[in-house]
């Protein structure tokens, strides 16, 4: 009946337009440092049986296909890209991380597990205890931290994370302390909370921990930090597909509405 149709339109409707809100998201954080960005996932609904595939008439012939009609659509999740993004040049304490691997940073423990998150984000500075933090309106700290006095007259990092320092009268750089980076089993299973941050999930596993450049972890790259990974052109187009999807479940839906119309007036 047509009112199959209008409520299997409307479920495409509503998949839609969740998924219209996920790219416009993705369009919105394209210059977002460190952002990854998702894309909507469809599942078919629930199937109305009128007839079983394999059953046999009154003549022992087998009917050879089955008569099955769907219930529309619903967005199963959303998935996030961990692509590597685009290296942009930056000051002397901005960090990216060429290839797998987070940062870690400190939060309060009702964001994250043992007050943990994680991010790609590689905008760093200093704060006024000396504390290296990210450059956002928290200015959360590195985990473990990492702590430069004022008394330096260079910053070096190195691609396995080693953080020297430069004082003054002498020759040789002074090694701080080693930055520590985490990796996932299923990065696409971490909780995104803002801030460019990411949390751990029963779906990611728990984060393993290392140093940049050993085993699967990627190397720092200092001076340079990671821009988003979201493709405006690929975005849009996915936006038109959507667009017009949208616009093809509205017809549907004045088809249908026209169908139960005439339906309705048949006794007139």
């Amino acid at each position: 009946m047509a009112i199959i149709s209008l409520q299997s339109a409307a479920s495409g409707l509503s998949a839609l337009n969740t998924a219209m809100d996920v790219i416009s998201n993705n369009l919105a954080n394209v210059n977002t440092a460190g952002f990854r960005s998702s894309r909507a996932n469809f599942q078919d609904l629930l199937y109305l049986e009128r007839a079983q595939p394999g059953v046999r008439n009154a003549n022992n012939d087998e009917r050879p296909t089955g008569l099955y009609i769907g219930l529309g659509t619903k967005v199963s999740g959303t998935q996030l890209n961990f692509d590597q993004g685009s290296p942009i040049k930056g000051n002397k304490l901005d960090l990216m991380i060429e290839g797998k691997g987070f940062f870690r940073v400190a939060v309060q423990d009702s964001l994250g597990p043992s007050g943990i998150a994680f991010t790609r984000a590689g905008q760093f500075t200093l704060n006024s205890d000396g504390e290296m933090v990210m450059a956002t309106d928290q200015g959360r700290r590195l985990d473990p931290p990492v702590t430069i006095d004022g008394d330096v007259t260079d910053i070096q990092i190195d691609s396995s994370g080693q953080i020297f320092v430069q004082r003054p009268g002498q020759a040789e750089p002074e090694l701080v302390t080693q930055l520590t980076t985490s990796n996932f089993v299923n990065p696409t299973g971490l909780k995104s909370i803002g801030e460019n941050l990411f949390v751990e999930t029963g779906a990611s596993g728990p984060p393993i921990d290392g140093n940049p450049g050993e085993d699967s972890f990627g190397q720092i790259v200092q001076g340079y930090y990671e821009s988003s990974n979201v493709d405006p052109t690929s975005e849009l187009i996915h936006l038109i597909r959507v667009q017009r999807a949208f616009e093809m479940n509205s017809n549907t839906i004045r088809a249908a509405d026209e169908a139960l119309r005439t339906i309705a007036q048949l006794r007139r």
